[in-house]
């Protein structure tokens, strides 16, 4: 099988009932994103175009696609933009429910954190809300923001950049001096409406490269 991206309705005529893009690049982390607008008012949407891109200085990045559904950029890249500040929240199994539903395209200025039910909780380096049900936090600055090609101008693709100046980790998480994913049981994005958590782990050492006499 074999399509091409430029032409919407391909994957249809090869007998596919969706794109399957997002089915291909799995499993993505969620960034749970919070932020709060230039009133003080937060925010709370899930992104699964994001991922850690940088060791040092340690820096993240998510991509919102399309526009808001009451118009303008989605209020995350609105809010980042305005205040310069924002959260990454690690959805975990148990949160699941409540990170679906600050997914709703609610107006802007709703509070995804009552939405939700989910406790708003002071961050200790920007002012920005964490979710404090969630056992994993970075505080981050934002540092820049790339507005990637789209096929229509209406539907932005934003690619948001920040630098993590701040880690909260839950201490019952930690097991000899390690975050335990099977304590936090982390959730990713499959394609489709699936997602997937962790549960099982196993590790591979890198090599390292060993030059014969002959190199």
């Amino acid at each position: 099988m074999f399509y091409r991206t430029d032409q919407p309705s391909a994957h249809l005529e090869q007998g596919l009932a969706h794109n399957p893009f997002n089915a291909i690049v799995v499993p993505r982390p969620i960034g749970w994103i919070s932020s709060v607008d230039q009133d003080g008012r937060p925010n709370l949407a899930p992104y699964s175009f994001f991922n850690g891109v940088a060791y040092s200085p340690p820096q993240v990045m998510f991509a919102a696609t399309g526009q808001h559904e009451f118009g303008g950029y989605k209020d995350s890249v609105r809010n980042i933009e305005a205040t310069g500040e924002f959260v990454v929240n690690i959805a975990t199994w148990d949160l699941r429910e409540p990170m679906n539903a600050s997914s709703v395209a609610a107006p802007h200025g709703v509070d995804e954190f009552a939405l939700a039910d989910l406790t708003a909780e002071p961050a200790a380096l920007i002012a920005v809300p964490r979710v404090k049900e969630s056992p994993i936090h970075l505080e981050c600055r934002h540092t820049q923001t790339v507005q990637l090609p789209t096929r229509n101008p209406d539907q932005p693709n934003s690619a948001v950049f920040g630098e993590v100046i701040g880690i909260h980790i839950a201490d019952e998480v930690i097991v000899d001096g390690k975050i335990d994913y099977a304590r936090v049981l982390p959730i990713g994005r499959l394609g489709y409406m699936d997602y997937v958590t962790v549960r099982d782990v196993f590790s591979m050492v890198r090599p390292t490269w060993k030059a014969s006499e002959d190199d």
